[in-house]
């Protein structure tokens, strides 16, 4: 089976140059799940690494501007603007990501908001593993996106 991107022999991004400037939007969410005591430190102590969610805010940035240089294919945006926050839930014991970006462009960024969302759990489990390392990244999904000629899409 062959992909869009790579059928008749054709090695390379798709061509977006006919494409409209839109403004382009997209925001996915990550979830990393702890055990009891693990979600107590990260709350209580956190890390002797540093401050965890500001570390991580800063590597969900860092990813999504990075993204074409991660994913083939995908191509180099000029992004307007890249926010990660972080939704702390106590009684589940888990941290949700959520990474939003904008574009003013000719192709979306949704593989730039899951990189970001991807990229703040990861470094949430990098600065925590000397607690736990049995923690759970999951549910790595676009909650919505908006701009261009495929139209919106959320998350229901």
């Amino acid at each position: 089976m062959r992909l869009k991107h790579t059928r008749k022999q054709i090695h390379g991004m798709v061509d977006i140059s006919g494409k409209s400037e839109t403004t382009r939007t997209a925001v996915a969410a990550s979830r990393i799940q702890f055990t009891p005591e693990a979600f107590k430190t990260l709350i209580d102590e956190g890390s002797p690494k540093g401050d965890v969610l500001e570390t991580a805010k800063i590597a969900g940035i860092m990813a999504a501007k990075s993204t074409p240089s991660i994913i083939p294919m995908c191509h180099p945006l000029e992004l307007s603007k890249v926010q990660v926050t972080f939704e702390v839930d106590k009684k589940a014991l888990a941290v949700v990501a959520r990474a939003e970006v904008v574009c003013l462009g000719r192709t979306g960024v949704e593989m730039e908001a899951l990189t970001a969302a991807a990229a703040a759990a990861l470094t949430i489990y990098d600065m925590m593993k000397w607690k736990d390392k049995g923690m759970i990244i999951s549910e790595i999904k676009l909650l919505s996106k908006s701009g261009g000629k495929s139209g919106d899409y959320h998350r229901t």
